[in-house]
């Protein structure tokens, strides 16, 4: 049965809050004979893609997992290349997400992009800042566990400082410290690729997220399949440590 966008938006189970992991550009293009590139450009499409399903569906919160931390690590040409098309997609992209009232959040050590990239996304940023029919949070030179290290040695210090005493830290004061202030933890993280991993993202975040993997390459994971994922998580019982009958009651 084919799920559309009023399906989702009528469904008084669906999450706030759906975070991606875009897994399998350079796989898709390899399968094709193609540079990895291709996969990356490809993979860019459905990004366009879900990023209006998701506005469709009524669903105010989007993460994308765009470029980790551990990606610099990947051949020097290939991350020019992603820099490169990240700056040009910014540079398109930015005033058609400010028409359609979509605000736009980086998170992550944005000090290692180029300059350029950096100004790119920050005009974005202010741009956008009021828009309130999707928040896209885009994490680019993002790993959790140095997200959670920044935090920390930002209460470090504000403790050390007399702004704060060491008994007052407590879950909020620490949300406050971490890049995704102000945005509601995941409900539903989606992986792509039929790999079972979280690859070191969002994990304070995703305490209790459900969790669904998807066996399709990311370029080929299309709004179909992503809203067929969304009903999945639908039909799911989450409890929060209590019992289903006290969930129920």
């Amino acid at each position: 049965m084919k799920i559309s966008a009023e399906d989702i938006k009528n469904n008084p189970n669906k999450p706030r809050h759906i975070a991606l992991i875009l897994d399998g550009n350079g796989r898709w293009a390899k399968k094709r004979g193609l540079p990895r590139m291709m996969g990356h450009k490809e993979g860019l499409n459905t990004i366009k893609e879900i990023v209006r399903a998701t506005a469709e569906a009524g669903i105010p919160f989007l993460t994308i997992y765009a470029f980790s931390k551990q990606n610099w690590n990947r051949p020097e040409d290939e991350v020019g290349a992603i820099m490169s098309m990240l700056i040009n997609s910014a540079e398109n992209e930015i005033n058609e997400l400010h028409r359609n009232n979509v605000r736009l959040k980086i998170i992550g050590d944005k000090n290692d992009l180029p300059n350029e990239a950096q100004t790119v996304l920050d005009r974005g940023e202010k741009l956008t800042k009021d828009n309130t029919l999707l928040t896209l949070v885009v994490a680019l030179s993002y790993g959790s566990r140095d997200e959670i290290l920044r935090a920390a040695r930002l209460l470090a210090e504000d403790a050390r400082d007399g702004k704060i005493a060491p008994d007052e830290i407590d879950e909020a004061l620490f949300e406050s410290r971490l890049d995704t202030n102000g945005i509601p933890d995941p409900d539903l993280i989606i992986r792509t690729s039929g790999e079972y991993r979280i690859s070191n993202y969002l994990l304070w975040q995703s305490a209790y997220a459900e969790y669904y993997f998807a066996p399709e390459l990311w370029p080929d994971f299309h709004r179909p399949k992503y809203y067929q994922a969304i009903m999945t998580y639908t039909q799911r019982e989450r409890r929060f440590g209590k019992t289903s009958e006290q969930v129920t009651e």
